[in-house]
Parts: structure tokens; C-alpha cells; sequence
């Protein structure tokens, strides 16, 4: 299924610790467009909490994460 998963956009936050990946997303999603998806991969385990409470606390959507052998990869919706 996530292969099929449409994304206009794509931020890599592989090797990147806390707080690096959310700092980073948080810059890609201002770049986003209303209803624009990003594919956010990274392999810092903390974003498995930290990606869903930025998506909540600034009402984006969560589309679908995926985690497969420490890789994370999460489909964001950008907020109208």
C-alpha cells in the first residue's frame, strides 16, 4: 500500500537525532501548498511520538506511517 501512497513532496531526515527531523519538517511543511503531501523518511525512532503530535498540535494530516527495520516513513497532509 505505501508504495502506491501519492506524494508531491519529499524531505530525507535520515541520521538525524532529535530534534533535527521535526525542525526539518516543520521548514518543508511552510513550503507546502494546502492539501500538498510530503514523505517525511527518517530513522530516529522519537519521530514515531513526535510526528504524529506536530501533525496533531498544527492540524495536519497523518496520511500513513510505515516503520520497516528502523526506516519511518510518514505521509503528511498540509492543513488548508
Amino acid at each position: 500500500m505505501s508504495e502506491d501512497l501519492e506524494h508531491q513532496h519529499h524531505l530525507d531526515a535520515t541520521g538525524l537525532t532529535c530534534p533535527e527531523p521535526v525542525m526539518m519538517l516543520h521548514n518543508a511543511v511552510r513550503e507546502l501548498g494546502a492539501g500538498e503531501v510530503l514523505l517525511m523518511v527518517a530513522t530516529d525512532p522519537s519521530t514515531r511520538r513526535d510526528v504524529p503530535k506536530f501533525c496533531q498540535f498544527l492540524g495536519h494530516e497523518l496520511v500513513h506511517e510505515l516503520a520497516e527495520d528502523q526506516h519511518f516513513s510518514y505521509w503528511i497532509r498540509k492543513s488548508a
